[in-house]
């Protein structure tokens, strides 16, 4: 069994309240479970208008696979959505 992982950091600009930063962060995480089946949720900075750090993960077979699966979910977020990324790591991990 291998679990895929991909933690990524955004930076949103134009975000004036919590609750417009949190709309954005859903809208991220749910086309990531939708499109790739991703489990994925905002795993810290919470509280921070400006940043979002998001964490993602898939357990397949293959470490090539889930690799490219979170490269894809990667390449649509940072084309449709409206924000900077900052920082992106992605890694397995063989149980």
């Amino acid at each position: 069994m291998v679990v895929s992982m991909i933690q990524f950091i955004f930076e949103l600009s134009d975000v004036t309240s919590i609750k417009e930063k949190r709309r954005i962060v859903k809208s991220v995480t749910e086309k990531m479970r939708g499109r790739f089946k991703i489990s994925a949720a905002e795993v810290d900075l919470q509280d921070s208008l400006s940043f979002s750090q998001i964490g993602g993960a898939i357990v397949s077979n293959s470490k090539t696979f889930g690799e490219t699966v979170l490269q894809k979910a990667f390449n649509m977020v940072e084309s449709e959505t409206p924000v900077r990324i900052q920082d992106m790591k992605i890694y397995s991990e063989e149980f």
